[in-house]
């Protein structure tokens, strides 16, 4: 019965041992916080400050296009040159703003993919040191633990056992330190094949939105293209018949007029008709 005892004494004193060490290394958990917590910080701050321009941005462009349509009802209304230039005007601002915008919220987006890219490094990292961790303490944990064994084992066989025992936690802290070291691995490999997906998925999207800007640009081409030809053809047209009109005048002046018979008084009248005449062309000028 006393031996009963003191094995279940010796049982309590080692099950109480590695508990005290178990607690000690919770600290180091805020030091690898510490570390990971700067490039996290200086990705939100970035995604941040963008989110706010996007905002600012936002309210200058619905103001920016109120301001478009009320100037392009002004010079619709008045048809005034001046008017249709400053509809003109804030129609480009407008759109000068509504692309600037858009860069930011491509920006934006950038941002974010580095935040998740530097949350995932973070993670990474903090498994890592928790894998370390969990790995010491298994050491000082099978550490204590032989020296509860060795405290129970024969004198005679000390050396041999604290040799036997030794290799064998040396395998297990080995054989830890590969399964931590290969789930680290597995994680990080995931971690990377998720950051390449997202930046194809993202180069996509840049070469959609590039041969969509492309195509507009074409378009825009084109249309500028047209209306330049309609105004060269409606300019011609104006020149053409200014001409045919002015040749028409030419005609009607160099042909001879018919001669009145003579008569025998009125001279002074004949004379006052070309006058007359002369006068009249004048008028229609």
């Amino acid at each position: 019965m006393a031996r009963v005892a003191k094995k279940a004494a010796a049982k309590r004193r080692v099950a109480k041992r590695p508990a005290a060490k178990r607690a000690a290394p919770a600290k180091p958990a805020k030091k690898v916080a510490a570390v990971a917590a700067p490039a996290v910080d200086k990705a939100q701050a970035a995604l941040d400050k963008l989110m706010k321009e996007i905002q600012a941005q936002g309210k200058a462009l619905t103001a920016a296009r109120k301001k478009a349509t009320v100037a392009k009802n002004k010079a619709a209304k008045s048809k005034k040159a001046a008017d249709k230039r400053v509809a003109k005007s804030a129609s480009s601002a407008a759109t000068k703003l509504s692309a600037k915008l858009k860069g930011l919220r491509s920006k934006a987006s950038s941002a974010k993919t580095s935040l998740q890219n530097a949350k995932s490094v973070a993670a990474v990292k903090a498994a890592e040191a928790a894998a370390k961790e969990r790995t010491a303490a298994l050491k000082a944990s099978l550490a204590g633990k032989a020296e509860a064994d060795l405290a129970k084992a024969v004198k005679a066989f000390e050396a041999k056992w604290a040799k036997k025992r030794a290799a064998a936690d040396a395998k297990k802290v080995k054989a830890a330190e590969k399964k931590a070291t290969t789930k680290a691995k597995a994680t990080e490999k995931k971690v990377k094949a998720k950051m390449a997906a997202a930046a194809k998925k993202a180069a996509a999207k840049a070469k959609i939105a590039a041969r969509k800007a492309a195509a507009r640009a074409k378009i825009a081409e084109r249309k500028a293209a047209a209306r330049a030809k309609a105004a060269e053809k409606k300019a011609a047209a104006r020149a053409k018949a200014a001409a045919k009109k002015a040749a028409t005048k030419a005609k009607a002046k160099a042909r001879p007029k018919p001669k009145a018979k003579p008569k025998a008084k009125p001279k002074a009248a004949a004379r006052k008709a070309p006058a007359k005449r002369k006068a009249a062309a004048k008028r229609k000028k």
